[in-house]
């Protein structure tokens, strides 16, 4: 499904698909790039913060990643509808002090007829661990496809 469209409404595959190419979108920490998933006039809750618009979401993700070093994430379908998705998630990083994180979450999704999302919801824990816990070795960028994912990590 590489180059296609991902467009509402969703099958099991293209949820799949869409998902992973949100994940592989994160993973390159470029919130110009990024940001092109999400409507003009998008809208997130990340946390406890609000964020409106594609020009929030770079300022935003600009912010995240400068401050969560070694950013690897990994995205796990949970479910979905026509134009919903739900996801889970975790990702590995460390902070200017060489702490380690493993930050675990889910989000739900909702896209427009163009297959943008609208709409992101975020629910994020950090769990502070130490750097020989870490799962997540692949080089920075894409997960490659031979990494295993959530569900065969057992998290």
């Amino acid at each position: 499904m590489t180059g296609q469209p991902l467009v509402p409404p969703f099958t099991h595959a293209t949820a799949v698909a869409k998902v992973r190419r949100a994940e592989d979108g994160w993973n390159s920490r470029d919130p110009e790039k990024v940001a092109l998933a999400y409507t003009p006039d998008s809208r997130w809750r990340n946390r406890s913060e609000w964020v409106t618009g594609r020009e929030e979401i770079v300022e935003f993700l600009t912010r995240k990643w400068a401050g969560e070093l070694d950013y690897r994430l990994i995205k796990e379908l949970w479910a979905h509808t026509d134009d919903r998705i739900a996801v889970r998630f975790a990702y590995e990083w460390h902070d200017e002090a060489g702490n380690w994180f493993r930050s675990y979450g889910n989000e739900n999704w909702e896209f427009d007829d163009n297959g943008l999302m609208r709409a992101r919801h975020a629910s994020i824990n950090d769990v502070p661990i130490e750097e020989s816990a870490r799962r997540y070795h692949w080089p920075l960028g894409r997960r490659p496809d031979s990494h295993p994912g959530l569900s065969e990590l057992g998290s």
